[in-house]
This record gives structure tokens, C-alpha cells and sequence, in this order.
């Protein structure tokens, strides 16, 4: 059967709607050539009228329709999801697999021998083109499907091919990151209004603080201490403001948040 679609999401929910809409104004694909399943009636709609694409109640049907498959379904559905569609799978088929701490291991398993499987772990700033994507191969994939993938999530950000062992690291950096951030970027328009600015006003300066200066890490590759020092005149106001984060302990903080996601993730995909 030929494909009729470019690509097939299994599961329609908010990362599969981010992700089809970044493939299509990347320009990548059509609307027409996305289809995606999902049980739930207001999942498929809302994909519909988000992306333009077309919905089916099956798995299996998409399976059959498209060729580059993305599992995007809640970590404990997979098996299920990969048991429906493994009658279906073809040497033609690529899985490509947004599911959280599933392993490789365990999805090439639930589909026939040879299977080609590539694992991603996305973020949620996906839904504003500006991902940190990080992807490992399966044992199967082939070169041309690792540059698949990192072309297809390039177009809603950044992406990095990694080993497997490290996208549980990954998880715990990028993958939980964008809550650390928005806390943070709370946290600073907490001290904005306590030291007098309105709301609104302190929360659109904190958040365009934190853009500004992370595009300022990308763009000039410098080391972030080597941006902080530029900031930091001597007997200054920021030097006060860091005194006060390091009594808080705040980098210690970060780096044990970022420890206890990853070993969460560990944990998460273990049988």
C-alpha cells in the first residue's frame, strides 16, 4: 500500500499538535499530508483545527496510511499503542518516539525484528518553536533516519543526537527545565513587586530578562560566568543580588534539581 500521509502521529495531544505545527510552518509538509489517532474525540478535533490535519480513532489505521511514525502517548500507553500496531509495521516504517523515559530496548521489542526506532526527548517550548530536542538511534535506524529526525525537530527549535544512557539526563535538563525556568521567572517578578513594580509590568520584564540573556548565551558563545562578570561591576548592585542567590544556595539548588529529574527518569524506565 502506498503512503498517503508523510507522517503519523499516535496520539494527538498538546507536543503532537506543537510538533505538526512546527513541520508544516517549517514548511516541511502540507497539512494535508499529517494525519493523527488518538481515543479521545476532543484531542482529534482539536488537532484538526490546530494543525489542518486530518484524524483517525485508529492507530493501526495510521499505521497502515503513513510511513514516519510519532508515538506521542502517555509513557504508560505505549505497549498497547505498539501492540495495535505491529501487524501493521512494515522494514518501511520509521518509529520515531516522544514517550518519556521508554526505552529503546522496550520499543523495538513490541514491534517485528528489525524494527527502525529513533528515541526523542522534546520540551514543551516546542509549542513556541523553541524546543531543545535531544535524539538516540536505535539499533536499526539508519543514518538517513537520524537525519530525518534531527531535520524534522530542528524545525521547532534546537536538536542533538545522544547516546542513549544520556536522555535520562536530558530529561532531567531540558526535558523538566522549562518549569525550573518559569519558576524562576516567577520568583523574579515576586522581587519585581515587592520592591514596588505592578504585576504585570514586572513579570513581562522578568521573562524577557531570562529570553534576552539565554539568546545572549547562544548567540556570542561565551561561557554563562564570563556574561555574569560583565554584568557585575565592582561594590554594584548585581554583586548584592548574587551574594544573596549564593547564601540561598541557589546553584547548588538547580544542579540537585536537575540530579533527582534524571534519576527520576531512571526510574520511570525500568520495567
Amino acid at each position: 500500500m502506498a503512503s498517503q500521509y508523510k507522517i503519523g502521529f499516535l496520539g494527538a495531544g498538546k507536543m503532537a499538535c506543537a510538533l505538526a505545527k512546527g513541520f508544516i510552518n517549517g514548511g516541511l509538509m502540507f497539512p494535508r499530508e499529517i494525519l493523527a489517532a488518538d481515543p479521545a474525540e476532543a484531542a482529534r478535533k482539536h488537532f484538526a483545527e490546530g494543525t489542518g490535519g486530518s484524524f483517525s480513532g485508529s492507530n493501526r489505521e495510521v499505521a497502515a496510511a503513513a510511513r514516519v511514525l510519532v508515538l506521542a502517548t502517555k509513557p504508560d500507553q505505549t505497549a498497547s499503542v505498539l501492540d495495535e500496531i505491529a501487524s501493521a509495521f512494515t522494514p518501511d516504517h520509521l518509529l520515531v518516539s516522544i514517550a518519556a523515559g521508554v526505552p529503546l530496548s522496550r520499543l523495538e521489542n513490541g514491534l517485528p525484528a528489525g524494527a527502525r526506532v529513533v528515541r526523542v526527548m522534546p520540551n514543551t517550548p516546542a509549542l513556541v518553536g523553541a524546543a531543545a530536542s535531544a535524539y538516540a538511534m536505535g539499533r536499526h535506524a539508519t543514518v538517513a533516519d537520524g537525519d530525518l529526525v534531527c531535520k524534522l525537530f530542528s524545525s521547532v527549535g534546537m536538536a542533538a543526537a545522544v547516546k542513549e544512557s544520556l536522555l535520562d539526563a536530558v530529561t532531567g535538563l531540558s526535558g523538566s527545565g522549562p518549569a525550573y525556568v518559569f519558576q524562576f521567572i516567577e520568583a523574579l517578578s515576586d522581587g519585581g513587586v515587592a520592591a514596588g513594580l505592578p504585576r504585570d509590568l514586572a513579570t513581562r520584564l522578568a521573562a524577557q530578562t531570562v529570553l534576552g540573556g539565554a539568546q545572549m548565551v547562544l548567540e556570542t558563545g561565551f561561557h554563562p560566568g564570563v556574561l555574569k562578570d560583565q554584568v557585575t561591576s565592582p561594590g554594584g548592585t548585581t554583586i548584592e543580588g548574587l551574594h544573596e542567590l549564593e547564601k540561598g544556595q541557589f546553584r547548588g539548588c538547580v544542579i540537585s534539581a536537575v540530579r533527582a529529574a534524571t534519576e527520576r527518569s531512571r526510574q520511570l524506565g525500568k520495567p
